[in-house]
């Protein structure tokens, strides 16, 4: 199935939030772990402030300071589902 960039978009924001709370919070890490490419991971992390999600980068490590308009536990839930849009 083809999902629409918007769909994705919100998708890749919601799990590099969820990953940096799990402690998967710097750029090589969160490369490693989803194969992103660097650029997808850097502008995702500055694209999640659009979605009102407040990250601190203490050095390269971020902490999530408040979720914004993601909700933790949908993600939590819905983790495969989303893992699988965006391997799609």
């Amino acid at each position: 199935m083809k999902y629409s960039k918007t769909k994705t978009s919100l998708y890749r924001r919601a799990y590099v939030v969820w990953l940096i709370s799990t402690g998967i919070n710097t750029v090589p890490s969160i490369i490693e772990v989803t194969g992103m490419p660097r650029r997808t991971v850097q502008d995702t992390l500055t694209a999640i402030a659009e979605i009102s999600v407040v990250l601190e980068n203490d050095g390269g490590t971020f902490k999530v300071v408040d979720w914004g308009l993601i909700n933790k536990t949908w993600v939590q839930i819905n983790l495969q589902h989303i893992v699988d849009v965006l391997s799609s």
